[in-house]
């Protein structure tokens, strides 16, 4: 976008890209826009967009529960693992329980009265259409269905007619309408070419058949269902210890729906409405891992007002005593981890200096279509290269746990929440260190670093295999590529259209291009290595840079790279 000028059809690697929703895109460019274009301005939006949904969750929590309520449902979505490890990598997801919790929190307050009708049906309108754009008509299928069915179970579907339902849907067709009509616009479907068209590519196939698991290319796998229900309680750890009195403050019976719930009651059924639409959504459709995120809000807020309700109890109270058995449970499974964490510490043999995670992992590229797929890699000896951060989180996962129960048992949840927040700090550091350490399995930059470094105007860099695995090559180079028996996946659908760039190479073709007269870079794989050169002469392969199973050849002789993560040869 930053260098197209183009914000309406979006590119990869000079293909059409009209598979996703912009917004979050746009964020980016205009952050490029504005600060150049950096790793951390890439980043920047996203962060932002998490901050926001912290604010918001205050926001939310403080209106139902009180301060301390908002307090703690914040300092559980601010140290959830869920939205940590997703927030490392470029997806929408938890922008898209921003927007959720924003068109909700309005909703619930017009509904309540808590602010004026008219500002908060508008609020919710912006919310929803931001969703839209952030990814797709969940957006509006979630604000919907949870508010329908909220309304249904209170009896109460007239407020349908209060809701300024004219006035909203035009505000949101105003925002979220324009980029939709002119993409269909400028990316027709074509009554002579293969190509459908955005209409067919963003509705079709990117809603209705990814949702049937049918999507074309299938290029994802299916998390099995009980897994994915599990990663919702996963994504809120140590929190979720306290979700079974948190979800008994929902209530239950439908004769008490009607007339008998105060208004922290019909905001708690609210909540379980969100949770249960989103998960049960999802249950029936193709899943990742990451799609739990839009309603670990909710969950976050329950346990927020559970525990507020725990601190302003009495001493001898039920809820008191609740937490203490908690707290025990806690401290238990933390003592646990601490003696796993701690044995294979003491079991892994120190890895002599300078291996890398790639020299100890076990390839498994069958699993790589799952977000956290590449975790299947590792191997008994791979943890001694992780041996400090798994004595750390032992150690902070005892400690904390046993400030928390020794809190509760002198009677100071509020001391004891904090210790768990500070433990969870502490257990997300050691979770950046395995990224860390995990980082040259996974990123391609130090590969990228050393094409730069050779790289002359005029040469060819070729990726060989699917885009995604080696995208950054663009963002890092600063150069087109071509893509080696690529079509397939990634930019199979924007490679239909007739101003496609030549830059799909088949074996043939790319022998040719390997002994003509120019220098070309191949980066590759170890394992899809002999694919790709087949066809090609040995005498002129030369290797550039080396990176766990990840290779840049080249075909003519180069000076060697000084870098310290990258091996290097003439």
């Amino acid at each position: 976008m930053a260098l197209r000028h183009d914000w309406v059809t979006l590119y990869v690697n000079g293909i059409r890209y009209l598979e996703k929703a912009p917004l979050m895109y746009w964020a980016i460019a205009s952050s490029f826009r504005i600060f150049g274009v950096h790793e951390w301005a890439a980043r920047l939006p996203l962060l932002l967009g998490v901050l926001a949904l912290i604010g918001c969750t205050y926001a939310f929590g403080s209106r139902i529960f009180g301060e301390e309520g908002g307090f703690y449902a914040t300092l559980i979505i601010a140290t959830a693992p869920g939205i940590y490890l997703y927030t490392r990598f470029l997806i929408p997801d938890a922008l898209v329980a921003l927007w959720l919790t924003a068109g909700l929190y309005f909703f619930l307050m017009g509904y309540e009265n808590k602010i004026s009708a008219r500002w908060a049906n508008w609020g919710l309108a912006i919310a929803t259409a931001l969703n839209v754009l952030t990814k797709g008509l969940i957006g509006f299928v979630f604000a919907a269905v949870i508010i329908l069915l909220f309304l249904l179970l209170v009896h109460d579907l007239s407020y349908l007619k209060r809701m300024r339902l004219l006035s909203c849907s035009l505000i949101f067709l105003a925002i979220a309408a324009p980029w939709h009509i002119l993409a269909a616009i400028r990316n027709p479907a074509q009554p002579e070419g293969p190509e459908k068209g955005f209409l067919w590519l963003y509705f079709v196939n990117e809603h209705f058949l990814r949702y049937v698991n049918q999507r074309i290319p299938h290029d994802y796998d299916k998390v099995p269902l009980l897994i994915f229900l599990g990663l919702a309680l996963v994504w809120l750890i140590p929190w979720t210890a306290f979700i079974m009195p948190a979800v008994k403050q929902v209530p239950l019976r439908f004769r008490t729906f009607r007339n008998n719930l105060d208004s922290q009651g019909r905001a708690c059924l609210l909540l379980a409405v969100w949770a249960a639409v989103v998960l049960g959504f999802f249950s029936l459709s193709s899943r990742q891992e990451y799609y739990t995120l839009p309603a670990l809000p909710a969950l976050a807020l329950l346990i927020g007002g559970w525990l507020e309700r725990e601190s302003n109890s009495s001493v001898d109270g039920a809820a008191r005593h609740t937490g203490r058995r908690i707290a025990v449970v806690l401290f238990s499974v933390g003592a646990a981890c601490f003696l796993i964490a701690e044995t294979l510490f003491l079991s892994a043999k120190p890895l002599p200096r300078g291996t890398q995670i790639s020299d100890v992992l076990v390839d498994r590229p069958g699993t790589y279509k799952l977000s956290l797929g590449h975790l299947s890699d590792l191997t008994t000896q791979s943890l001694g290269i992780f041996r400090t951060p798994l004595w750390e989180i032992g150690v902070a996962l005892l400690i904390g746990t046993g400030l928390n129960w020794w809190f509760r048992r002198r009677g100071s949840p509020y001391k004891g929440n904090l210790a768990l927040g500070a433990m969870m700090v502490g257990v997300l550091f050691c979770v950046h260190q395995g990224f860390v350490i995990f980082s040259p399995e996974i990123s391609s930059k130090p590969l990228a670093m050393a094409i730069r470094q050779q790289y002359q105007p005029g040469e060819i860099i070729v990726l060989n295999g699917e885009y995604a695995w080696g995208s950054t090559l663009n963002f890092y180079s600063g150069v087109q590529v071509h893509l080696l028996n690529s079509r397939r996946v990634d930019l199979w659908f924007g490679s239909l259209f007739a101003d496609a760039p030549a830059i799909f190479e088949d074996n043939a073709s790319f022998a040719q291009m390997w002994n003509g007269g120019q220098r070309v870079y191949l980066f590759t794989k170890e394992f899809n290595k002999s694919g790709a050169l087949k066809n090609i002469d040995p005498a002129t392969v030369f290797l550039l840079a080396r990176q766990g199973n990840k290779l840049v050849l080249t075909n003519r002789p180069v000076r060697s790279v000084t870098s310290a993560t990258v091996e290097t040869s003439d």
